[in-house]
């Protein structure tokens, strides 16, 4: 049986900083937080249920939750464009 160190908040930041040495990214840019974001916004872009998502990321409130799916305005512009209903 292999034993393994638990997940956590630092066993996590170790393996993503020795990612980016290994991809050659700059390690002082990369956070675990952004990675949760980065999965919320998927998995909501995805799944477009943002009451299961609350409960993945363990939040009690939905509108802790919306801040990580929302959206720029530039993202906004885009996608109202491409719809070709506003000139």
């Amino acid at each position: 049986m292999i034993r393994r160190k638990p997940l956590n908040r630092g066993t996590i930041w170790a393996q993503m900083k020795a990612l980016c040495k290994r991809a050659g990214v700059n390690p002082s840019k990369v956070f675990p937080h952004n990675l949760r974001k980065l999965f919320a916004r998927t998995f909501y872009d995805i799944e477009k249920d943002i009451a299961k998502l609350a409960d993945i990321l363990g939040h009690s409130n939905i509108n802790t939750t919306r801040i990580y799916t929302m959206t720029t305005g530039v993202e906004h512009r885009r996608k109202i464009e491409s719809l070709g209903l506003v000139c």
